[in-house]
């Protein structure tokens, strides 16, 4: 197809569609030599057109009109960059089913509809991409679709929540509490204004449902994920991290066994020789491991304005080049399997525990006792320093169990009298 401009549409104008914005302009020159065709963004979808005007060198292009879009044969791509369930959704449909191409960095959206909107795009032949919606400016979804098609995938897995890391970071590095690390985020931008999706671990799930449908061929929405955010991490718990040789962070963990697949979102103790201990402030890294590829990881920075405009623009280059070709809707949805998704209770993991605990002789070995009636395996017991009240401070490691087997073996024990609090809690990463 002889096409020498290739129109779209942006629907958002906020941080990432300026950001596509400026990509798109700094990239105008070498489109041809690149694509064979330039892109022109024809359209820009706003809300507050004074507002907008101030960004664009024509403010023609600006309307708050969705028809003018969805009716214009000449737009042949619609860049969804609003956010959210709706209207996003309903656009993106009229869009497809229009039988126009869509991008978008919708991971709200794709982790409960990915299937919905994946079908209508093959009904109609059209390319729906969508590498912005995890891990920012990190190449993850194309490289599992294409570059990495050739494995089986056992994991994926990583740090995919850039504010967290960040919070994680500087109470690791600088011994900060939880409250105060968010503060911080929040004053320097990294936090949103309500950072709930955030710091509770929502946002990094639903970016893990996305990656798990994509790596092992089978669909995971958001309500198939556990999900644990980072709110009761605390110092002390870093610190004794630390001492055994490990940090935390918020892990977004999918695994492909054979009983189904794993899917959860959680603070984890992780080994600090791991390449992912070493990722650090607000980036962002995919750690994969598949059958002949071995292990490979994914590093970069997960969001923000210009890296999350890169995917963005990466997957609207991909278009304009099937567009040329003439071989559009080449790789649709890849989940052609339908394996069961696993419950938390039934998955397997090592466990830390802090605890405050009677200071008197046989505690210790009534806890191991409750633990070995529920076949909790305790790798490691330590003692910390006494505390007031007749009470000491222990920290307890176990070997790898059944998480169900573990809650009840832990319900048995904070009932005891023995057992004055359960501080925390965590899972431990690895063998």
């Amino acid at each position: 197809m002889d096409k020498k401009v290739i129109r779209a549409a942006l629907l958002g104008f906020g941080t990432v569609g300026t950001g596509v914005y400026k990509v798109l302009q700094k990239q105008k020159e070498d489109m041809i030599p690149k694509l064979g065709s330039q892109i022109e963004i024809k359209k820009i979808l706003v809300r507050n057109l004074e507002k907008a005007a101030a960004k664009v060198e024509d403010s023609a292009v600006l309307t708050n009109n969705w028809d003018e879009i969805v009716n214009d044969p000449e737009i042949d791509i619609v860049i969804e960059l609003i956010g959210g369930i709706e209207p996003a959704r309903s656009y993106i449909l009229a869009a497809l089913n229009a039988g126009k191409h869509v991008v978008t960095a919708n991971k709200d959206l794709i982790a409960v509809h990915g299937k919905e909107l994946l079908d209508v795009a093959e009904a109609h032949h059209v390319d729906f991409l969508f590498e912005a919606a995890v891990a920012g400016g990190i190449p993850i979804i194309r490289p599992l679709k294409e570059c990495l098609a050739g494995n089986h995938m056992a994991e994926v897995m990583g740090i995919v929540n850039g504010t967290t890391n960040f919070i994680l970071t500087k109470m690791t590095q600088d011994g900060m509490e939880f409250k105060d690390a968010l503060a911080l985020a929040t004053e320097l931008g990294y936090a949103e204004a309500d950072p709930t999706a955030d710091i509770e671990g929502l946002d990094a799930g639903r970016k893990v449902a996305i990656l798990a449908s994509v790596a092992f061929n089978s669909r995971v929405v958001f309500d198939d994920v556990y999900i644990e955010g980072i709110t009761k991490i605390t110092a002390k718990d870093i610190k004794y991290a630390k001492e055994m040789g490990c940090d935390i962070k918020l892990l977004g963990v999918a695994k492909n066994t054979e009983e189904g697949i794993e899917a959860y979102v959680c603070p984890m103790l992780i080994p600090s020789s791991h390449p992912l201990a070493s990722v650090n402030d607000s980036y962002n890294a995919v750690f994969v491991n598949g059958d002949a590829v071995e292990n490979a990881m994914f590093y970069g920075r997960g969001a923000g304005e210009l890296p999350t405009a890169s995917a963005v623009v990466g997957d609207l280059f991909d278009i304009a080049r099937n567009i040329k070709a003439n071989c559009c809707a080449r790789i649709g949805c890849t989940c052609y399997k339908e394996l069961p998704v696993k419950k938390m209770a039934d998955t397997y993991n090592r466990y830390f525990m802090r605890l405050i605990v009677e200071d008197r002789c046989g505690v210790l070995a009534e806890m191991t006792a409750v633990f070995a009636k529920y076949g909790v395996s305790v790798a490691q017991i330590i003692q910390k320093a006494a505390r007031a009240e007749e009470s000491a401070e222990v920290v307890v490691i176990t070997a790898k169990v059944r998480e169900g087997d573990f809650r009840t073996a832990m319900e048995d024990l904070s009932g005891r009298s023995s057992v004055r609090k359960v501080s925390s809690m965590l899972r431990v990463y690895g063998e």
